[in-house]
């Protein structure tokens, strides 16, 4: 992953999606600045072939059959940037909550929650924007609870014909939904068809 040479201290809603659009994305450097970064190779969830799917382990379906978690969408974002910046060492600072709770509240940024008993026990959040959904980042309290989240968020993208599922760098968690790095000219083509789309995020 290769960072800009420059910091910056302000972060603005339509710089990110401007960033986005550019195959470019913010992480906090410290408390008070933000640089930019592309990774290469770039991970993606496979959403836009026809065929695409996940790769849903045995265990997790046997939790998503016994609906053990109520799934609710875009009810509690704050919630869920402030609990997935709860880590020794982040990159979201209040410069990214602050630039993506104002995406949410215009419309780009969701989040997907998994509730048990009540409270939140895990969720994710990133951008929907044009024919790309570019996830940023997830928690979970509750074993399972972020992986079902992400079965829910695959599911919205794949029904409202979404082009890219952008997920910035490989995990094992992704790794094992069946994510795929590709090359950044690869990146780059996916990323401009998805720019050349209006999808809608309707759940």
């Amino acid at each position: 992953m290769r960072p800009s040479q420059y910091k910056y201290d302000t972060l603005y809603w339509h710089q990110i999606l401007n960033g986005y659009a550019m195959g470019i994305f913010p992480m906090g450097e410290d408390e008070k600045n933000i640089a930019w970064f592309e990774a290469s190779p770039r991970a993606i969830l496979p959403v836009e072939n026809i065929n695409s799917g996940l790769n849903i382990p045995r265990s997790l379906k046997q939790v998503l059959n016994k609906n053990i978690f109520e799934i609710r969408i875009d009810t509690s974002f704050e919630q869920v940037i402030h609990e997935c910046s709860k880590r020794e060492n982040t990159w979201i600072n209040s410069l990214i909550m602050n630039a993506y709770t104002d995406l949410f509240y215009r419309g780009f940024a969701h989040s997907v929650e998994a509730w048990y008993d009540g409270k939140l026990a895990g969720g994710l959040y990133g951008a929907a924007y044009r024919g790309a959904f570019f996830g940023e980042s997830m928690f979970y309290k509750i074993n399972n609870a972020s992986k079902v989240c992400v079965v829910k968020l695959f599911d919205i993208l794949k029904k409202n014909n979404f082009t890219l599922f952008d997920i910035q760098m490989m995990t094992p968690h992704f790794e094992k939904f069946g994510a795929k790095e590709i090359s950044k000219r690869s990146y780059l083509e996916i990323l401009e068809r998805a720019m050349e789309r209006k999808c809608e995020f309707r759940i």
